[in-house]
């Protein structure tokens, strides 16, 4: 599908299909009524019939409307003007889109990025536009041996922006929308391949890839490479595993040279049975996404370069496998981490925290700015939040208020938890350091806890999205989180600098 900003009222397009909103009860909004002058009060006349209420989500095609030149208007319900916030507008967003695709017009005109009522600015509106459009258009289907045979009609999208004062933010909204969507895009894609493609190697590539398309630096450490350096607890997960463990490192460096960089650390389990701790049979083909954050990483380095972030970012990724196997780690096995620090393994679908343990010392040869680590870590976080918001955990308080700010504007939200040093008891151990989980009690905070004592040189957070990452059942996919939160927060550090 392709984007464009335009400007100028509805009545004046030629486009396959209009859209425009109308409020509930029967309200038409602002750019709505204006067509509806040109028409003649045809719309108010088919809103009075009771022909649509504005119902959020419902939608109306009308086809030959008086006095307008475009083929279509298609009618979109907002809900009460009163609760129209981020996230009705991005539902009316949605149903546009998905109607849209179920006619037979092949361009179209969205006028709801003009509804002032959301209180979000041009820039937000469009940015929002686009990567809802994008993300309703998404089809994952490159496994299949016959691909969807008849794709959605619309090619072309115009975003409605009123007055041309607007065209420069609303161009930048595009940018950023195409971007954000382009690195969901990808994150779902490594998400959604199956663990017998998207291997430690396979992710090792997608890095080189990237970094020779867009003039990053990647370097990929393999299991030799890991052992003389020490990293104990990663290579522990990867021992019962046939697939070679990577390190992988995405330098991208657009800020000024001696700008410390924002570090992301995506974990990247591309499988994980649960180890000789082995997970039950039932769902467990779910546990391909158990890279998600690792895709999140890579995703959010293709945004940003698209974008051109004036920012210095590093992104590393430890990527394995988990397998039970004769050389595998077993429960009461006691590792030493890079840190120099040792672990005893109670537990070794906890396998997680291991790998990132490792990954966040690694992180401290880049001197950065901050670290945010990306995983789908606990079960725990699920049951505590459910599906709508990741877990965020922070050593820093500007920090975390950054990323809750960052979600919000993104609408990829998360909620802090504690990370209280009380919790520090549950992970002691009798015969190592501490233990690598601290039993059901808090076991996202556990987590979180064990992480934290890996972070004690840099300003860290941590992102737990276990419940975020993907969906399941009929829709089951990854959702490309948290790439919008993580651009987001990216753009508001290089406007810092």
């Amino acid at each position: 599908m392709e984007f464009s900003i335009k400007s100028g009222g509805p009545e004046r397009a030629r486009a396959g299909c209009v859209v425009v909103g109308v409020f509930e009860p029967r309200k038409l909004s602002s750019v709505a009524a204006a067509l509806d002058r040109v028409a003649k009060g045809y719309l108010t006349g088919i809103l009075q019939r009771g022909d649509m209420e504005g119902k959020l989500g419902s939608t109306l095609l009308l086809h030959d409307v008086p006095n307008v030149a475009c083929e279509r208007v298609l009618l979109v319900g907002l809900g009460r003007d009163g609760e129209f916030r981020d996230k009705q507008y991005r539902e009316a967003v949605s149903a546009a889109i998905r109607t849209l695709n179920a006619t037979g017009a092949a361009e179209a005109t969205l006028h709801l990025t003009e509804i002032s009522a959301v209180k979000r600015d041009i820039t937000w509106r469009i940015t929002h536009a686009v990567t809802v459009a994008r993300e309703a258009d998404y089809r994952f289907d490159r496994m299949k041996s016959r691909r969807e045979e008849s794709p959605p009609a619309l090619r072309k999208l115009a975003l409605g922006v009123g007055g041309k004062s607007a065209l420069r933010p609303a161009g930048l909204g595009l940018e950023r929308g195409l971007a954000v969507a382009h690195g969901m895009n990808l994150a779902k894609d490594l998400g959604n391949l199956p663990g017998n493609v998207c291997t430690p190697a396979y992710l090792a590539e997608q890095a080189r890839e990237l970094a020779k398309r867009y003039r990053m630096k990647a370097q990929v450490l393999e299991r030799d490479d890991m052992e003389k350096l020490g990293m104990g607890a990663l290579l522990s997960v990867a021992r019962g595993s046939t697939q070679p463990p990577r390190l992988i490192t995405l330098e991208y460096r657009a800020g000024a040279k001696d700008s410390k960089p924002v570090v992301l650390v995506g974990k990247g389990v591309t499988f994980d049975t649960g180890g000789i701790s082995l997970k039950p049979a039932p769902e467990m083909d779910e546990m391909k996404f158990d890279m998600c954050g690792a895709a999140s990483v890579l995703g959010t380095l293709k945004a940003i370069a698209e974008m051109k972030l004036p920012i210095n970012v590093v992104g590393i990724i430890p990527a394995t496998e988990n397998m039970p196997g004769g050389r595998a780690t077993k429960p009461g096995d006691i590792v030493t981490t890079l840190s120099g620090q040792t672990v005893e393994i109670l537990n070794t679908d906890a396998e997680g925290r291991l790998i990132l343990c490792d990954a966040l010392t690694y992180a401290e040869r880049f001197k950065p700015q901050a670290v945010v680590d990306i995983a789908t870590l606990t079960g725990a976080c699920v049951i505590a939040l459910g599906h709508v918001v990741s877990g965020l955990f922070a050593n820093d308080d500007a920090l975390a208020k950054e990323l809750v700010a960052a979600g919000d504007a993104a609408y990829d939200r998360v909620w802090r938890l504690p990370l209280l040093d009380d919790y520090q008891e549950q992970l002691k151990s009798n015969f190592a350091d501490f233990a690598n989980i601290g039993g059901r009690p808090a076991g996202a905070v556990t987590a979180a806890c064990y992480l934290a004592r890996f972070a004690k040189k840099f300003k860290w957070a941590h992102l737990d999205i276990a419940g975020t990452a993907w969906k399941a059942g009929k829709e089951k996919g990854a959702t490309g989180r948290p790439v919008p939160l993580l651009m987001q927060f990216l753009i508001g550090r290089a406007r810092k600098s």
